[in-house]
């Protein structure tokens, strides 16, 4: 039924317009930085990395596969796979939960 859900909200998107994206530039880190933001900055992936980007490390194809099964092989991956989990998830209509998202992101955060 989530992957239902997940298939028509993924569906509804792609008829919606491209959503504009911005880039941030690295700072260095500040000797208030804790050592759970240093992590944080120094992942390789993040909730704000695009999917196909994840997808094509072997680590993080990984995660994709165990954290949101199916995701990979969607009918509209294609239409999807530029845009990040966190962009993703509000378009998920509740498919992708936000224990979902914390375990994406505590497993994206472990692949070196």
């Amino acid at each position: 039924m989530k992957l239902v859900a997940f298939s028509v909200a993924l569906l509804a998107m792609t008829a919606a317009p491209a959503f504009a994206q911005t880039t941030t530039t690295a700072t260095a880190p500040t000797a208030a930085s804790t050592p759970a933001t240093d992590a944080a900055t120094t992942a390789k992936f993040t909730l704000d990395t695009p999917i196909e980007t994840i997808a094509a490390d072997p680590g993080g194809k990984a995660v994709l596969d165990a954290d949101f099964p199916g995701m990979l092989t969607h009918p509209a991956y294609e239409q999807f796979k530029g845009m990040s989990l966190n962009a993703v998830q509000p378009m998920s209509q509740g498919a992708i939960t936000d224990a979902q998202m914390a375990k994406a992101k505590t497993d994206l955060a472990a692949v070196k």
